[in-house]
């Protein structure tokens, strides 16, 4: 086993909701129709590493949308 990362925690807990409800929206656009809050113990690691992936990959695009809007008015990068 790794030796980085022991716990799974939220690092921001008020990001909590946010990061529950982002899971629930990608689980059913990965096609995992399951009630918002539902165990998801029963479904394959497969499955459940699709949603992780699709969360990660939406992080990074919103992000570097911030970016690019912070730089947007920038014209002088010196």
């Amino acid at each position: 086993m790794a030796q980085g990362q022991r716990t799974n925690r939220v690092l921001v807990p008020e990001a909590r909701a946010a990061l529950d409800q982002l899971k629930w929206e990608i689980a059913r656009e990965v096609g995992i129709n399951l009630p918002p809050g539902s165990y998801l113990g029963d479904v394959p690691s497969r499955q459940n590493g699709a949603i992780g992936g699709h969360m990660v990959r939406r992080m990074i695009q919103a992000y570097e949308q911030n970016l690019a809007g912070n730089f947007a008015g920038t014209t002088n990068l010196r």
